[in-house]
């Protein structure tokens, strides 16, 4: 008689701690260092985010039955910022529920969640045939709790590896130069812009700078209706924008200091220069 009731009583001490864990949630322990979070379960999978030493993150529980062993879904508070085709924008400029929510700006680049009817998404940029949204809400992703398996060590070549062939002849790959970005704080006016006759005019770089309208109407058409101010309000480029096709609510960003991406070249008359734009986010 004994023995039932204490066994009753387990039963009820087990319940009641499922309970209270169910109430208050679940949260992981501290991380003991740096940790990666992954779309996907997988040491390989690209990298959504990087949490602090410290952090307690929040288990993504309807994802922990199916998560393998070694990891921990955990749930990642936003806002994201993702990229869609711009196909996939309809034209009340809403995102397809479905459609794929890309961390960058082309078809292989990682998704971290599909775009749902009721998410709050908005639009931030534009990159070519690409609309880069603010994606307000939560999403799922992966860190290792466990230790990773071991790589398989290469079978043992009893051929010894022949050295590469020594040519100290051979010229030096010079080094890279970094994209400058003009407009910024400290920037350069446009005159100071002098891209003519050098390797690098027709490379595409980084401009900031605040977008507004050439269009005035007491002032004749300038050659094109868009252009970059520096930060004393001078304008310094114009702006082509026929390569952005989503081009609906360019508007929206008049007044609002915007990076832009493109190749920099002077005007026909030589007094101006214009980017030819391929891509445009607020910054």
């Amino acid at each position: 008689m004994k023995t039932k009731s204490v066994l009753r009583l387990s039963s009820v001490v087990r319940g009641a701690a499922f309970l209270l864990v169910s109430a208050l949630g679940l949260q992981a322990a501290p991380l003991p260092g740096t940790t990666a979070v992954h779309t996907q379960p997988n040491d390989q999978a690209p990298t959504i985010t990087v949490l602090a030493a410290g952090t307690e993150p929040t288990v993504a529980e309807d994802e922990a039955a199916s998560t393998p062993d070694g990891w921990l879904a955990v749930e990642l508070p936003g806002p994201f910022e993702v990229c869609v085709p711009n196909k996939d924008i309809t034209k009340s400029l809403d995102v397809r529920p479905g459609a794929a929510l890309h961390l960058a700006p082309k078809e292989d680049a990682a998704v971290i969640s599909t775009a749902a009817s009721d998410d709050s998404l908005e639009i931030t940029g534009l990159h070519g045939k690409w609309t880069q949204l603010k994606l307000e809400r939560k999403v799922t992703g992966f860190i290792r709790t466990g230790p990773a398996p071991e790589p398989a060590k290469p079978a043992a070549s009893t051929a010894a590896a022949t050295p590469a062939p020594r040519n100290d002849a051979a010229p030096l790959s010079p080094a890279p130069v970094a994209p400058t970005a003009y407009g910024s704080a400290g920037g350069r006016p446009a005159s100071a812009i002098n891209l003519a006759g050098t390797t690098a005019a027709s490379l595409p770089r980084h401009f900031r700078g605040k977008f507004v309208s050439t269009r005035s109407p007491f002032k004749p058409r300038r050659p094109y209706d868009w252009a970059l101010n520096d930060d004393a309000g001078k304008r310094y480029a114009y702006l082509d924008i026929k390569s952005l096709l989503l081009t609906e609510q360019i508007e929206s960003y008049i007044g609002h200091t915007v990076v832009v991406f493109g190749a920099a070249t002077p005007t026909p008359d030589g007094k101006d220069f214009v980017i030819q734009v391929e891509s445009l986010q607020l910054q």
